[in-house]
């Protein structure tokens, strides 16, 4: 009887004890359930937090973007909103002209986030005075009034020494001559100064000009593509327009002749990738600088999470301004370096084109 007592009671002992681990176990996976429960929701505020977060944050790139950009009409420190006239044309819509308003809607065109759209979707020609055009217009402009006035103070000063604008002028008229077309082009370089010199002033008055963004008339043109390119098209036809047989024929027949079927190709191809690197050269170096400056003017925004925190725009401002200003000072040399590069390798290509050769189909290239 002793025995099964003691049985009876271990089996009881042992009954309880699987009762009491069962329990434990059965509490430990509802907690652990509702730890995983609380964990779960914490995540979820924590992304909800993030998201809201990401929408709140300042985003710089469409503001640089839009200001790197071509538009249809100024906008001054965001406030002030100048149209430009725009010219449109289209087969079904005929001529269209209006002055730009942001919104509005003219004749089957939309004006919106500094473009213009149709409606329908279709594709139209935009004559249009844009931002660039406007720029490059008054670069014209002031290019006629300064050499105008230089001119009549050379006849009105005859035999004087030049001061004020004719001394800054003939400076940099002299150095464009001697240092540019002379050296690049070579004894037959009186024919092309005109040409060098519009494009060396034309360059760097642009590039001036679009260090003040806020100025009308200071637009990002040499950070356009589409102005490098075109002015690298010009400089191929006057470069290849310019050739002598000696260059041509060391294009068409290049020596040895037993290589002709890899230089050939090679030849044709560098007609085309000398432009091409006049343009890409010109727009990136001017592009970039831009997108400098205006990222950093960025970071008082960012830092001060888009005018809500006033101590976090104060450090922005500590580290953009000086950073802005150091910049800018670059972007005035980088202006005057770009236009004498382009105006330099322009030289050096035309003078590689009307280069007397000693021997027919050779030179250097």
């Amino acid at each position: 009887m002793r025995a099964i007592f003691k049985a009876n009671h271990v089996s009881k002992s042992g009954i309880k004890l699987l009762l009491l681990s069962l329990m434990l176990i059965s509490s430990s996976f509802f907690a652990s359930a509702n730890e995983a429960e609380l964990a779960v929701d914490s995540l979820a505020s924590e992304s909800v937090a993030v998201n809201e977060a990401k929408e709140e944050a300042f985003n710089p790139t469409p503001m640089i973007l839009h200001h790197v950009a071509d538009s249809h009409s100024w906008d001054v420190l965001e406030m002030v909103h100048f149209g430009l006239p725009c010219f449109l044309y289209s087969s079904e819509l005929g001529l269209t002209s209006f002055i730009y308003h942001n919104g509005e809607e003219v004749n089957g065109y939309k004006c919106e986030h500094g473009g213009i759209e149709r409606e329908d979707g279709k594709s139209f020609i935009d004559f249009s005075i844009t931002k660039n055009v406007f720029t490059m217009l008054l670069t014209a402009i002031i290019l006629i009034v300064v050499f105008i006035s230089v001119t009549a103070a050379y006849t009105r000063n005859k035999g004087k020494a030049p001061k004020g604008l004719q001394n800054i002028m003939e400076t940099l008229v002299v150095f464009v001559r001697d240092d540019v077309a002379k050296a690049g082009i070579g004894p037959k370089y009186e024919k092309y100064l005109p040409y060098i010199l519009t494009i060396f002033f034309f360059v760097l008055v642009n590039n001036l000009l679009g260090l003040i963004p806020i100025f009308p008339g200071g637009a990002n043109v040499m950070g356009n593509i589409a102005v490098t390119l075109v002015l690298a098209f010009i400089a191929m036809i006057v470069i290849n327009v310019s050739g002598n047989k000696g260059y041509w024929s060391h294009i068409v027949l290049p020596k040895p002749l037993f290589l002709w079927p890899i230089m050939f190709p090679v030849e044709v191809l560098g007609i085309f990738t000398k432009p091409i690197a006049l343009m890409i050269r010109l727009f990136a170096n001017m592009v970039a600088g831009h997108i400098i400056v205006l990222s950093l003017i960025s970071l008082i925004f960012v830092f001060g999470k888009a005018g809500q925190s006033v101590g976090g725009s104060a450090v922005g401002a500590l580290i953009a301004v000086p950073f802005t200003l150091f910049i800018s000072c670059i972007e005035v040399l980088v202006a005057f370096i770009q236009a004498f590069i382009f105006a330099t390798l322009v030289s050096v290509f035309i003078g590689m084109a009307v280069e007397e050769h000693g021997h027919e189909g050779e030179g250097h290239h």
